[in-house]
């Protein structure tokens, strides 16, 4: 069988089928010239696979461990799987199922209903952006205004992260560590640990199986928590008033201190005869220019929401 094996696939005679070796030039049983015949099909999986290794089995009677394809115990041969060896409860009668082309039509419209959902909800969306977008002009007077501006105060603090050893920064202290699967690879390495499946059997296509099993290769690595001193936010200064003249607030900074992000929001206050809106915006040039009692053409779109404003 070996040497047969070594041989290649058997080839299947083109006019009676029947299987012959590899190397065989004329059928055995018909006598047909074996050119152009089919080779049989290589790589069949014969076995049953498992991705993972069966858990072993700890016996009853001794408390020996076995593995977890046994049968009987290896230490005292007591049976390992006696629910194997109970008389097979009766199978309750076969029904009859409908083929896939007898279904409820109802199942295949489910599809179909989903389709058209999705179909309403982006022409539903469409509609939402173009009325989003369709404006009317309307004069608006300012009647008002308001500023607010802010500035963040940022210190040197302490700050918890968690990252793979040779990731953390060379001047984070770190606190603690735990091993963890950080990749899998297909070769096996010094720092791998291997996992393999359940070995299985190919068709060789010989009629000869080869046992097979599957391997992969874990790498763990230290994962850790440490602390490294950041820039964080400890306080934040602001001012705000009620005309155009916004200023940016002040404070002395200790030596440890930065400013960090500045943050400016301007309102403006308009009356029309559609009623009266407010704008909000982050320009100072274009608030500056909002002069109470100046006139401002107002675009108001379909939903009644000031989205813009022009002189």
């Amino acid at each position: 069988l070996a040497e047969r094996a070594k041989k290649g696939p058997d080839i299947h005679c083109p006019y009676c089928g029947a299987r012959n070796p590899a190397d065989a030039k004329v059928c055995s049983q018909c006598g047909g010239d074996l050119t152009g015949g089919d080779k049989r099909e290589v790589g069949r999986v014969v076995g049953a696979y498992k991705a993972e290794t069966q858990k072993p089995i700890i016996c009853p009677n001794c408390g020996a461990e076995n593995p977890g394809d046994a049968i009987t115990c290896q230490q005292c041969g007591a049976n390992l799987r006696p629910e194997q060896s109970q008389p097979a409860a009766p199978k309750p009668p076969h029904k009859k199922t409908l083929p896939a082309s007898a279904k409820s039509p109802a199942n295949k419209a489910v599809p179909l209903v989903f389709i058209i959902i999705f179909a309403l909800l982006c022409v539903g969306a469409g509609i939402f952006i173009l009325l989003s977008m369709k404006t009317k002009a309307v004069t608006g007077e300012v009647v008002g205004v308001h500023w607010e501006r802010s500035i963040a105060i940022e210190a040197l603090a302490p700050a918890e992260h968690q990252d793979w050893r040779d990731q953390i920064p060379s001047e984070a202290e770190i606190e603690s560590c735990q091993q963890e699967e950080r990749y899998i690879q297909d070769e096996p390495t010094a720092n791998a640990t291997e996992v393999c499946g359940t070995p299985y059997t190919v068709d060789s296509g010989t009629g000869v199986g080869e046992v097979v099993q599957d391997c992969e290769y874990h790498v763990y690595d230290d994962f850790c928590t440490y602390t490294v001193m950041e820039w964080q936010v400890v306080d934040t200064i602001s001012a705000a008033g009620d005309d155009l003249n916004a200023y940016w607030p002040e404070t002395t900074l200790s030596s440890d201190q930065r400013f960090g992000e500045k943050e400016e929001t301007y309102s403006i206050y308009f009356d029309s005869s559609q009623g009266n809106y407010t704008y909000t915006t982050q320009d100072y040039n274009l608030f500056q220019s909002c002069e109470i009692g100046s006139k401002w053409s107002l675009n108001i779109n379909t939903f009644g929401n000031l989205v813009s404003i022009e002189r």
